[in-house]
């Protein structure tokens, strides 16, 4: 064969390898999608019929200097089922242990952030009697290319999630700032991936207002949301103050469209899942101010 024969005979070769490759990933994208939503649409869902959405807090948005017994019946009082407590918090987990029991506020989950150690997160929400822990799928910069962080996070999360699935214990993803998984068709595609029943999405509502719309998100995602964390935008103080002071608004005051977020997690069958706030705490006033808020945001009252 000449060598212009061997270099078409190339060529050709190398088109049909990246002819078969846009094929099969479009296909794994597909089935990826369609999957998980079209089990969900084919089951009768009479748990979702009588559920109802259950409200937390962060516990370090709760200010007041008082002890933790108290806090947790401060939480109770206001109407709060709930709390995620973060791995920086300094805490005494038999204080919370005892709270718990005495006040039946939940620890529903443990915030580790973008640790890469994940199994002592595991054992303390188990420890708690929560299911969850909230993950942070590392950040793309300059010097963190794109797709070698998608391999790593996939990579880290599939060393622990044999170990969460054990426990019975969710590896949540949040949707954040890090310049990663920037559309829900490719978070759902991060998560299918993973091939967990342990894998799935904390979906924070606010943090997609800024490019998106959450109910495109929560529809997209499906069941894939494990828990939701809640807080508002405004692309108006974004655009007149600055990319960071869209968040400083209140619940119910941003750009959210709460009738469609609800009409769409009614759409997916998210009715008794938890919803945590993630904004300004405070004192026992700012606390009950924020529950009255989610209550309005969510139809809860």
């Amino acid at each position: 064969m000449s060598e212009t024969g061997s270099e078409i005979t190339t060529l050709e070769a190398e088109s049909t390898r990246r002819t078969f490759l846009k094929q099969t990933s479009a296909t794994i994208l597909a089935g990826s999608l369609l999957q998980p939503l079209a089990g969900l649409a084919g089951e009768e869902k009479t748990a979702g019929k009588q559920g109802r959405i259950k409200k937390a807090v962060k516990y370090q948005m709760i200010t007041e200097k008082i002890p933790v017994m108290d806090k947790f019946k401060m939480l109770k009082d206001l109407g709060f089922e709930g709390t995620e407590i973060h791995y920086r918090t300094k805490v005494d987990p038999k204080e919370v242990r005892k709270a718990i029991d005495a006040t039946g506020v939940q620890v529903h989950g443990f915030l580790n952030s973008s640790r890469d150690e994940l199994k002592d997160s595991i054992d303390q929400v188990k420890y708690y009697g929560g299911t969850s822990v909230l993950v942070v799928a590392g950040r793309v910069d300059q010097n963190n290319p794109y797709d070698v962080v998608y391999q790593q996070q996939q990579a880290k999360l599939r060393k622990h999630l044999p170990y969460a699935e054990k426990q019975g214990i969710k590896l949540l993803v949040e949707n954040v700032w890090n310049n990663f998984l920037l559309s829900p068709l490719e978070m759902a595609r991060f998560i299918d991936e993973l091939d967990s029943p342990a894998a799935g999405v904390y979906f924070d509502v606010g943090n997609v207002v800024r490019f998106g719309w959450p109910e495109q998100w929560i529809r997209i995602l499906g069941p894939r949301i494990g828990k939701l964390d809640i807080k508002e935008y405004s692309r108006q103080k974004q655009k007149d103050e600055g990319l960071w002071k869209g968040f400083q608004v209140e619940i119910t005051e941003g750009d959210c469209n709460w009738p469609e977020v609800r009409q769409a997690l009614k759409d997916i069958g998210y009715t008794q899942g938890w919803a945590t706030a993630e904004v300004k705490g405070g004192d026992r006033q700012r606390l009950q101010d924020i529950s009255e808020r989610m209550d309005r945001a969510l139809d809860l009252a």
